[in-house]
């Protein structure tokens, strides 16, 4: 989604995007005129009439789950953005039961969200045996 027009969105997909990305992307293009989606998400600067490049990972139920928003020189991982996608959906597959660690991929190993390292160290340093 960005504040430029439908016909632009057109145009840069015919133009540019089809040879970046083969046969186009997968999902429709917005158009926020007027910035007003931007507004709500805190991207759109209504003295320059523009929009800060971001991210925003909405799970089906209407919540954030991630977002990134950059300055305008620096690009964005799409890469990086599967990934993530990837992640909160196993995430919400397991109901939370695993967890995913930095970096992770499909396929690789996760995490279980209930071990927690540093309170079961904490839990055995506040006993008698710690100090044996």
């Amino acid at each position: 989604m960005s504040i430029d027009s439908m016909f632009v969105h057109k145009m840069w997909n015919d133009v540019e995007l089809e040879h970046m990305v083969k046969g186009g992307i997968p999902y429709p293009m917005l158009s926020d005129g007027g910035g007003k989606v931007g507004t709500v998400y805190g991207v759109y600067d209504e003295v320059s009439g523009v929009e800060t490049r971001g991210r925003f990972i909405i799970d089906p139920d209407g919540v954030i789950q991630g977002f990134e928003v950059l300055s305008p020189p620096v690009g964005r991982n799409i890469n990086e953005t599967f990934r993530q996608l990837q992640a909160f959906q196993l995430v919400r597959e397991t109901k939370g039961a695993e967890a995913t660690p930095s970096g992770w991929r499909p396929g690789k190993k996760t995490l279980e969200p209930g071990i927690n390292l540093v309170g079961k160290v904490w839990k055995k340093w506040k006993t008698k045996e710690a100090f044996e």
